[in-house]
């Protein structure tokens, strides 16, 4: 029976917070096999994204609030046995449902977001490193391997522009995870870029990159002939904006807002309306 502890760190719910790049690429391409789809939205989810999680917090041994835990157990030896497994797993289940070139770009996954972590590279405590590791990661390669697999689309015929913006939502999006985080990550030898940029900068940096973001979306979707559809997915975005906004005039009054609870609201309504978004321009495609 494996431990609640190993459970709680491997936190399952903070995939939520990185679905939003999956259903993109589904919803950005026509002919999906939902049959593959399923599979590797599981794959990607409920294995290497926990397996992830946890192997972070094993080599972090975090004391104080992490993504999605407030008061994270001490992990143990069970959640380096579980992350391995799992990983284990994720590679075998890929290569028997999808092959040896799909096993690899997960096997690249899980060796970076590995190289991340381990305490003996450790890529996280070098804030332009450590960021292009993760955006380029959970941005770049989940998207790419989203889009091929869930509509059988070749490599080469994926937009750059889609690229770059699946990429910038992460580039967005990870910058204010980190922006309570200072003190903590500094007291562990750790530089990210929010700390580099400081906490008033993380919320221009992530701003601007979102701006970009959507830009790059847009001048896709008018080339497509699928602009209505574009200015419908924004309506899904105006929370976001909203509170963003909020949040960040909070900060420039007092940098203390910057704080826990406020980062989580922040992560659950963004993924909440981008996830919302993305799946109802794929229900627009299969019931429209």
């Amino acid at each position: 029976m494996i431990k609640k502890s190993t459970i709680q760190l491997l936190r399952f719910p903070f995939s939520f917070f990185l679905m939003p790049v999956f259903w993109f690429a589904v919803s950005m391409h026509d002919g999906v096999n939902w049959a593959y789809t399923w599979v590797l939205f599981f794959i990607i989810h409920f294995i290497i994204y926990p397996s992830s999680n946890g192997y972070n917090s094993l080599q972090d041994q975090d004391t104080s609030s992490i993504g999605g835990l407030e008061h994270p157990p001490k992990p143990d030896l069970e959640l380096r046995y579980v992350t391995t497994v799992m990983d284990v797993l994720a590679i075998i289940w890929t290569y028997q449902f999808f092959g040896l070139r799909y096993t690899l770009m997960i096997l690249v996954y899980i060796t970076f977001s590995r190289l991340y972590s381990f305490r003996g590279i450790r890529l996280k405590k070098y804030p332009i490193i450590g960021y292009l590791t993760v955006v380029l990661n959970q941005g770049a390669l989940i998207f790419v391997l989203s889009c091929m697999l869930s509509s059988g689309i070749p490599f080469q015929k994926i937009s750059p522009l889609l690229i770059i913006a699946a990429t910038l939502l992460i580039g967005g999006f990870y910058p204010i995870t980190q922006v309570y985080q200072h003190e903590q990550d500094k007291a562990d030898g750790v530089t990210t870029i929010s700390m580099l940029l400081g906490k008033r900068g993380t919320f221009i940096f992530c701003g601007l990159l979102y701006t970009i973001a959507f830009s790059c979306l847009g001048f896709y979707m008018q080339s497509i002939g699928a602009i209505k559809q574009f200015f419908i997915l924004q309506i899904f975005f105006v929370p976001v904006i909203v509170y963003f906004l909020i949040w960040a005039m909070a900060v420039w009054k007092d940098e203390r807002n910057a704080n826990f609870k406020r980062t989580m609201r922040m992560n659950w309504i963004a993924s909440v309306c981008t996830n919302a978004g993305f799946i109802f321009l794929i229900l627009m495609k299969s019931f429209g």
